[in-house]
């Protein structure tokens, strides 16, 4: 099962995708999280310590992994391998987190560089590799667009899940993203509802977002807001908050199970 979690800024999706991969793998499941969003702080949320943390190093600031498997130091240009072995990466990079391994992919930002260098192929080659090849579940904590996705990763991206707030921007956020994941080929594109209070929201939700399914609300909670104030991890610090994650957990589960023909 590969899961793509985006959503505009400051909406949560941190948070969803930090719990899911925790209830996965507390279900003893074997999860990948990756922190593809360049604001990075995935593994706090997962309750990383510090140091932790700190051995999670961007993979597209590993020089030298990148030039020994891709012929090419990073930022000279030249010839460099288009399809290089990524196939222990996760083994060799990931950080072990209460279960969760997790890895960040980084940005590449080297002026001139653009799409067509060492590190941005090696990057595309680490997703492609993790969504098509690996049997793991994936987790990919994405921004609001959808850049690490090409067409060939996104068809194996199992459910693309939106995370919106009761408000016009927010959802606006969501049918963009959801029109871009379409025409990549995404099958199944879903939101998830975040600082809900009431029925009230989860009508106007339903209503504003249209054909994009709502597979589940969470709701607002002062524990939440009180653990990411102090740096912590949200998993399992308000049981009506952890109750609702375990729900959604479930629906995409199901929905994928369904989807691949499975029991």
């Amino acid at each position: 099962m590969k899961i793509a979690i985006s959503g505009k800024g400051g909406v949560g999706k941190t948070t969803l995708s930090s719990s899911l991969a925790r209830i996965w793998a507390s279900q003893g499941r074997r999860v990948i999280a990756i922190d593809a969003d360049p604001d990075a702080n995935l593994a706090a949320a997962l309750g990383a310590s510090s140091a932790q943390a700190a051995q999670c190093i961007p993979l597209s600031e590993m020089d030298d992994l990148i030039e020994e498997r891709t012929g090419a130091k990073p930022g000279r240009g030249g010839m460099f391998i288009l399809n290089p072995d990524v196939s222990d990466v996760v083994e060799r990079c990931g950080v072990d987190i209460d279960g969760v391994t997790l890895l960040r992919t980084g940005t590449v930002e080297r002026g001139g560089s653009g799409c067509m260098c060492s590190e941005g192929t090696f990057l595309k080659a680490f997703v492609h590799n993790l969504l098509v090849e690996r049997d793991d579940i994936a987790v990919l904590d994405m921004e609001a667009g959808i850049e690490h996705l090409g067409r060939g990763t996104a068809e194996a991206v199992d459910a693309f899940v939106v995370v919106v707030e009761p408000g016009t921007r927010s959802v606006q956020t969501a049918h963009t993203v959801s029109v871009l994941a379409r025409d990549l080929g995404v099958p199944r594109i879903f939101a998830v509802g975040n600082r809900v209070r009431g029925p009230e929201d989860i009508a106007y939700l339903t209503h504003a977002l249209g054909e994009i399914e709502l597979i589940g609300t969470l709701p607002e909670s002062e524990a939440v807001r009180q653990a990411d104030r102090e740096g912590r991890s949200p998993f399992d610090v308000d049981p009506k908050f952890t109750e609702a994650l375990e729900a959604i957990a479930a629906a995409l589960v199901d929905t994928t199970t369904q989807s691949q023909g499975g029991a």
